[in-house]
């Protein structure tokens, strides 16, 4: 039986939540917008233009969106050679590779910064595809990037899990009948993943790595 473990990427298998919430916090600064970092570390995870409607309401002029969005981009591509994987990243999706799982990446970074992601988590050889954003209508935390990433290798719902940082990621897996696995590295709390529907909370790849045989996966027989 072929199984899908689709993955988050930030906050997730790299340490760039906080580099995010930098990035943005300084690109609404320069254009005016006063936005506690702690609402943006609560957005993170949502594409661009959903982060900036959950952040400065949908009822406004969305002609800045553009430029806000550009200087989030210009922020965080300094950051591009210095991002680092969390603790055992690659080797849990080697792991899972190794064991017959096809592993895919659900994201909504696109071109430089997937490729940087990418060479962060440096386990290319483990991952058989990748889903963004915009290959759909809408993103996380509607379930339309995990049913395309589950289309892309062809495994159903009931034979998937979606490990991620981000309430939007539980509620998406949720929402598209598939297990959701919650990480606390990305710095959300256990309460709230559980809440938007994890099946199971763990600190950090190397956490779920350690106990994967007790884990939802190990749930999905080969």
């Amino acid at each position: 039986m072929d199984r899908a473990a689709l993955f988050d990427v930030d906050g997730t298998l790299t340490d760039t939540n906080h580099l995010h919430v930098v990035s943005w916090w300084e690109a609404l600064r320069q254009s005016g917008h006063r936005v506690p970092a702690h609402a943006i570390h609560g957005a993170i995870g949502l594409p661009g233009a959903d982060l900036l409607d959950h952040l400065l309401g949908e009822d406004r002029d969305h002609e800045g969106d553009d430029r806000l969005s550009a200087a989030h981009d210009t922020l965080y591509a300094t950051y591009f050679d210095r991002l680092s994987p969390l603790d055992s990243a690659a080797e849990l999706l080697r792991a899972l590779s190794d064991d017959g799982w096809k592993v895919v990446l659900v994201t909504s970074a696109q071109d430089r910064e997937l490729k940087a992601l990418r060479r962060a988590v440096d386990a290319d050889d483990a991952i058989t595809d990748t889903a963004t954003s915009d290959d759909v209508e809408q993103g996380k935390p509607a379930p339309d990037p995990v049913h395309h990433a589950l289309d892309l290798v062809g495994v159903g719902p009931r034979s998937a899990v979606f490990v991620g940082d981000a309430v939007w990621d539980m509620k998406a897996a949720s929402r598209a009948g598939v297990t959701g696995v919650g990480l606390l590295c990305g710095g959300t709390p256990r309460a709230e993943l559980e809440e938007a529907g994890a099946a199971a909370v763990y600190g950090d790849p190397a956490d779920l790595l350690a106990r994967l045989g007790d884990s939802p996966l190990s749930r999905l027989s080969a």
